[in-house]
């Protein structure tokens, strides 16, 4: 049971981090802009199409790749999507180290 206890304190940590926080009141901010957060969600849909085309070894789209570019260079303009941006990546890195973290510590097993 130590194991789930202290999976479920990383949890709460987590949830308790500053990265977490700030991602989540950016995020609903987002909500309450229907154009803004659909102009984000066109954006995540095309890089998240275009990562699992890398992760599956096939040839990206120039085409996408460029529009992925435009798009990211006109939204950024708006200093609550750019904030929005960065406040994702620092989650994401959070997240990223700790499954890190977990992986180094069990990859003699796997």
């Amino acid at each position: 049971m130590e194991v789930y206890d202290n999976v479920n304190n990383l949890a709460k940590s987590i949830k308790e981090s500053k990265e977490y926080k700030e991602y989540k009141e950016i995020k609903q901010f987002l909500e309450t802009m229907p154009e803004l957060k659909a102009k984000v969600d066109e954006f995540e849909k095309i890089r998240y199409e275009e990562q699992l085309l890398a992760m599956q070894g096939e040839k990206q789209s120039e085409e996408k790749l460029k529009k992925l570019q435009e798009l990211y260079q006109i939204l950024v303009q708006n200093p609550k999507v750019k904030d929005y941006f960065d406040k994702e990546v620092r989650f994401n890195v959070l997240i990223a180290d700790v499954n890190k973290i977990i992986g180094e510590a069990i990859k003699d097993v796997l």
